[in-house]
């Protein structure tokens, strides 16, 4: 079954390069708004052996913007529903999933040396400023997603080293952390925007409980509408679109694309 999914890949890529994107172990750290379409990305192109990591349920407020999001999977660990979905593409697939927070605490659960790729869509600070510094360690191919939200425009998401990125906060505010833990041992390259816009409907957000309001405007969300226990560490809510953050996620699995037919190239 397999061999007919990827036919369309293989007469891009060719047998060598599907033979090397088949073997290749991948762990993804964050699965929503970008995390989600790059792993789909990946499987529909031929990759078969993926971790995906998250430590969130589905949420209402998801289905805007992450792939496996719907009203039917709503309440649902995120790792399972899109392991489910993966799946569903390609039941012949690997697919390992950890729901876990990666933070200094938890990062002794993962030996990141085992995997040959990692990949960033992290939107914790603190999270993807260690991942970061971790993985900037190892031998894999590593990519990163900056932020995501407050942005509308498609044609200004970019690719740039982690160094030269401009005009994106989360990076600014990343680079500063990593300084100050000291800088990782290698440069690798980036998804962002340089367009930060404002949070338009910012009064749907209580802020006494930092929870979304229900979408009529009459108070505080309805447990039915609303059942995500937010991120008290995430700096806010901010709003962000599909067609942005799936970008940015076909971006980051178009990097790794990209950079394993390069080791193909040197080693011919």
């Amino acid at each position: 079954m397999s061999k007919n999914i990827y036919h369309r890949s293989e007469l891009l890529l060719g047998k060598e390069m599907m033979s090397a994107l088949a073997g290749k172990k991948v762990i993804l750290f964050g699965i929503g708004g970008v995390g989600s379409w790059c792993a789909e990305s990946l499987i529909r192109t031929g990759l078969l052996n993926l971790t995906i990591v998250d430590s969130d349920r589905v949420c209402i407020t998801n289905v805007n913007r992450q792939m496996m999001a719907t009203t039917k999977t709503v309440g649902q660990v995120k790792t399972v529903a899109l392991k489910n979905r993966l799946l569903e593409i390609n039941p012949e697939a690997n697919i390992n999933d950890i729901q876990e927070i990666y933070s200094y605490k938890t990062g002794h659960l993962f030996n990141l040396d085992d995997y040959d790729i990692i990949i960033d869509a992290i939107d914790s600070l603190s999270s993807k400023a260690y991942l970061i510094e971790m993985a900037a360690a190892t031998k894999a191919i590593f990519v990163s997603s900056m932020g995501a939200a407050l942005k509308v425009d498609p044609t200004r998401i970019k690719v740039e080293s982690f160094w030269n990125v401009t005009g994106c906060p989360l990076a600014r505010k990343v680079r500063k952390v990593v300084r100050r833990r000291g800088m990782p041992e290698r440069d690798f390259p980036c998804v962002f925007s340089d367009e930060v816009q404002a949070n338009e409907g910012a009064y749907l957000i209580d802020e006494t409980s930092n929870k979304p309001e229900n979408m009529d405007g009459n108070g505080p969300g309805k447990p039915e509408l609303v059942n995500h226990k937010w991120d008290n560490k995430k700096a806010s809510v901010n709003g962000s679109l599909s067609h942005v953050t799936g970008i940015f996620g076909f971006t980051l699995a178009g990097l790794v694309i990209n950079q394993i037919r390069e080791e193909i190239k040197k080693q011919a």
